[in-house]
């Protein structure tokens, strides 16, 4: 289970490795990019807050973070699902996220 941390300002979100992966390059192309877009999740069940959003912006701190050494193996369909919905939404939806 990975994490991905943005802005330091909350804790990080866990993903497992082959999803954050995959977000990896999609985050990071929009990004590259210059372009902004929303990130919605579920956070942990311990934290009270319902449904969180954030504005995912190039000048922000980005970390990802792998619990494994190697890399998943990426699938380029994933990809191109995940960057569609976002491109047609403008927001990625963390909990939404197909396998």
């Amino acid at each position: 289970m990975g994490t991905l941390e943005y802005n330091s300002a909350r804790p990080p979100i866990e993903i497992d490795d082959r999803t954050l992966a995959h977000l990896k390059i999609v985050i990071g192309t929009k990004l590259r990019r210059q372009e902004s877009f929303m990130m919605t999740w579920l956070p942990e069940a311990k934290n009270p807050a319902g449904r969180l959003t954030i504005w995912m912006h190039p000048s922000i701190p980005l970390v990802f973070a792998f619990d494994e050494a190697a890399l998943p193996p990426i699938d380029g369909r994933r990809i191109e699902r995940l960057m569609e919905s976002l491109n047609s939404r403008g927001e990625l939806v963390l909990d939404q996220l197909e396998d």
